[in-house]
């Protein structure tokens, strides 16, 4: 057997990864890269696999950078089945068919712009995204499933994201079988509304994520001091608005869950909130349609949705002309749009007329990708370039990780110590360079476990990669 990684290694975007057997190839994710000057054409590289040989797709979860290039894939000539669970099903039906409108129209205005010379087609198109969707299989949690002869697998909750799953794979070759589990984006647990993630056993193999490998997230009492501080310091006595680049799927709904939760609670004046987002539209009504996934908490607070009750200053635009009217603005606003790392979509606008005012803020809910501009302006930039525009930076900028859908350093210890035995081999991906290697020592320090961290396009044999020293290796 040999495990491949092609992406999200010593990164956190672009996950996927190939795992053959005999006469078997298979993926886990198949995402697009995110962040930096190089993505748009690491994206466009061909497969360093052959599509049409692929039997089939595990999917952990809709967020782009895990489901964002399945089109692509389809596209290149894969024919078999995409198994995800149904609520990442449902997140697919809209997220993919908007990466293509994304797509397509990027490539309109690259022809414009080169007046048709040497234009780059779109990634993909809409009927690609289509042509995808009917390739997708909804598995439920919990339930063992044989996507081909020789292969089970199972989808267990990772309580990341609405449907995100942690993935159990059985692979028998020759007679004998070896387990894989491919962690993926975990949630952070003890948080309101998703449930923990599902404890994990046993592993012949782990492949586990590390995107806060390095630190610890706040006291969510102090997530929450913070986040009341900054709305009502920035609303109500600074007089401007609160922009949040959050991604339409998971963190706009779990945003507004906790404002909702604190202005019911009295802990919070009630704001005028704004999701400029048709993407976050449509994902938070899927969402309403799975309040099963809901931990007990949230469904309890989440009466409100069934009722058809609402913050009561909550505001969904849909068109972009009440995109642009939001701009317009100059006090009271909290204005969620995406897209969550601010490289693209409606939050640009936002950014641009709001960043050089000292009045505002803006608030990052979760993870800032090296090379985005969520980034840049995490690290301090005084200024940004927005559309070809020099943007000066005055508004104040906050990073509030307690709200991110990932774990953090302590949650990923304590879910791997659920393991009653150690995997004979773990590899920590989904982590810059720093993070993934902190993490690799602290299981290896604590949990005395073989730990690799792989780089982008090794391809390691099982089980030719068991080692018997006790460093962690940087490589293969």
């Amino acid at each position: 057997m040999k495990l491949n990684f092609l992406g999200a290694a010593r990164e956190v975007t672009g996950s996927c990864f190939l795992v053959e057997a005999l006469n078997l190839r298979f993926l886990v994710d198949c995402g697009m890269v995110q962040g930096g000057r190089t993505a748009a054409a690491r994206n466009r590289e061909p497969f360093t696999f052959d599509p049409a040989l692929i039997d089939f797709v595990l999917l952990t979860h809709a967020h782009i950078d895990h489901s964002g290039l399945l089109p692509k894939l389809t596209r290149a000539g894969f024919k078999g089945a995409i198994y995800a669970t149904p609520a990442t099903v449902d997140l697919l039906g809209v997220m993919l068919p908007d990466s293509a409108h994304i797509q397509e129209s990027d490539a309109k205005r690259s022809a414009k712009r080169s007046r048709g010379e040497d234009a780059l087609p779109p990634l993909y198109t809409l009927q690609d995204a289509r042509e995808c969707l009917q390739q997708v299989r909804g598995i439920e949690y919990d339930r063992e499933f044989a996507p081909r002869v020789g292969v089970r697998a199972r989808f267990r909750d990772a309580g990341h994201i609405l449907g995100s799953a942690i993935i159990e794979v059985w692979v028998t070759e020759y007679g004998y079988p070896t387990k894989l589990v491919f962690s993926r984006d975990l949630g952070q647990p003890g948080r309101p509304i998703l449930r923990d993630p599902t404890p994990i056993e046993d592993a012949d193999i782990l492949v586990i994520e590390s995107t806060y490998g390095d630190r610890r997230h706040k006291d969510f009492s102090a997530t929450e001091a913070q986040m009341i501080g900054i709305i009502e310091h920035t609303l109500f006595e600074r007089g401007g608005n609160v922009i949040v680049p959050a991604f339409a799927v998971g963190r706009t709904q779990e945003v507004l869950y906790h404002l909702h939760r604190l202005a019911s609670e009295g802990r919070l004046q009630q704001p005028t909130v704004y999701v400029d987002s048709p993407m976050a539209a449509q994902a938070t009504r899927i969402t309403r349609e799975h309040l099963e996934l809901f931990d007990e908490q949230a469904r309890q607070l989440a009466g409100w949705h069934s009722r058809g009750e609402n913050l009561p200053r909550l505001h969904f635009t849909a068109s972009v002309k009440e995109s642009k009217a939001l701009n317009q603005i100059r006090s009271g606003a909290i204005i969620i749009s995406a897209s969550g790392m601010a490289d693209a979509g409606r939050i640009r606008h936002h950014l641009r007329h709001n960043l050089p005012r000292r009045e505002c803020s803006v608030v990052f809910p979760g993870f800032q990708a090296q090379g985005t501009l969520g980034r840049r302006l995490i690290d301090g930039a005084s200024r940004v370039r927005i559309f070809g525009e020099e943007i000066p930076v005055r508004a104040a900028i906050y990073s509030v990780e307690g709200l991110s859908a990932h774990a953090d350093q302590k949650a990923l210890l304590d879910w791997a110590r659920g393991f009653t035995r150690a995997p004979r081999q773990t590899f920590v991906v989904h982590g810059e360079p720093l993070a993934a290697q902190a993490f690799a020592q602290l299981l290896q320090q604590q949990l005395r476990w073989q730990v690799t961290v792989p780089e982008h396009g090794h391809a390691l044999r099982w089980p030719d990669f068991l080692r018997t020293n006790d460093e962690p290796s940087a490589g293969s």
